[in-house]
């Protein structure tokens, strides 16, 4: 299904199929949230812009499936995020006001903040003893509502994750599935930014290129973090000293990843971005590893430097050296064609 909005073509996901008819409620809620992005001009406005492409997926369920005659009867619970954030107090303001339009009944909680993993949990248990006839989750973690959702899969709910995705074999292990998935879809999303990259001007394209780069390397980074500290990575608790290890060696191997193709695509701009990353790793040895770091992991730290810029080393002098003999051999093609 296709439909136009505000000059703008938007398709329905195909995995909404088999939505339940009472998801129209927060399926518009969630269109309405992006409409007054457009509408306001600071505050959380600017910040829900970047949740367009989830406003408009999931907005289409409105028209695709009408609210049933007896929707006074349905009753729909929602658990959201934590409201110290602007884009999720709009969420739940746009649920609540779509269905009072749709003569739908809803509930709607959610977390005292976005770290309320177990808050978010407790208020859906509670939620899943009541009689209703949809659950509609946003989950803080992957895992924080599963065990709370087996009570409402036993009585054969339909269960509708919003955006944060619930762990799958999670589910599956607790004995249950998720009926319906609303979110991005960031391989359609990547293919419609190359398609635009040339119809931008330069230095938009450059911009956000950059910003990618760095939330490629904040994703890296806080991967290490979480396979440290597990799915709470906001919670600080120090750093380990292998933890802080393991840092150092993924900047460089990203930096020698970047360096790599940066020779093989011939592209001056990963080559600067690995010398800046390695250079980053560099400073961090010497002024955070050298002082936090013991024993072996002190000394494979750096070890591992050194060994990385002398192969950066040696790599440019045959690069380097292979690139004055090509010169040489034109040259001399050069001089032998004029005799």
């Amino acid at each position: 299904m296709k439909e136009t909005r505000n000059g703008r073509l938007v398709r329905a996901p195909a995995c909404l199929s088999n939505a339940s008819p009472g998801l129209a409620c927060v399926s518009s809620a969630m269109l309405f949230a992006e409409q007054r992005a457009d509408n306001q001009k600071s505050g959380g406005g600017r910040y829900m812009r970047m949740f367009n492409c989830l406003a408009l997926g999931a907005g289409l369920l409105a028209t695709t499936f009408a609210v049933p005659a007896h929707a006074e009867d349905a009753k729909v619970a929602a658990i959201v995020k934590g409201l110290d954030n602007p884009f999720f107090q709009t969420m739940q303001k746009g649920i609540e006001e779509q269905a009072k339009a749709d003569g739908v009944g809803v509930t709607v909680q959610a977390a005292a903040n976005m770290g309320d993993a177990t808050g978010q949990a407790d208020k859906l248990t509670a939620m899943a003893l009541q009689d209703y006839d949809c659950y509609l989750v946003n989950p803080i973690s992957v895992s924080n509502l599963v065990q709370a959702l087996v009570p409402v899969a036993q009585k054969k709910k339909p269960i509708v994750n919003i955006d944060s995705t619930i762990d799958a074999e999670q589910a599956k292990a607790a004995g249950f599935a998720v009926s319906t998935y609303i979110g991005t879809d960031n391989v359609a999303a990547g293919a419609l930014a190359l398609y635009v990259r040339d119809k931008r001007p330069r230095w938009y394209a450059a911009m956000l290129a950059l910003i990618a780069a760095l939330l490629a390397f904040a994703y890296a980074t806080l991967s290490v973090r979480r396979l440290f500290k597990g799915e709470f990575i906001a919670l600080w608790s120090g750093l380990g000293q292998l933890e802080t290890y393991t840092y150092s060696a993924l900047w460089l191997a990203i930096g020698v990843a970047l360096l790599t193709a940066g020779v093989w695509l011939k592209s001056q701009v990963l080559r600067i971005a690995s010398a800046v990353l390695i250079a980053v790793a560099v400073m961090k040895v010497f002024l955070f590893d050298m002082s936090e770091l013991e024993g072996v992991l002190r000394a494979l730290s750096f070890i591992g430097l050194g060994a990385v810029l002398i192969g950066i080393g040696l790599f440019y002098q045959r690069l380097l050296t292979r690139a004055a003999r090509d010169k040489t051999e034109n040259l001399q093609e050069q001089v032998d064609r004029r005799e």
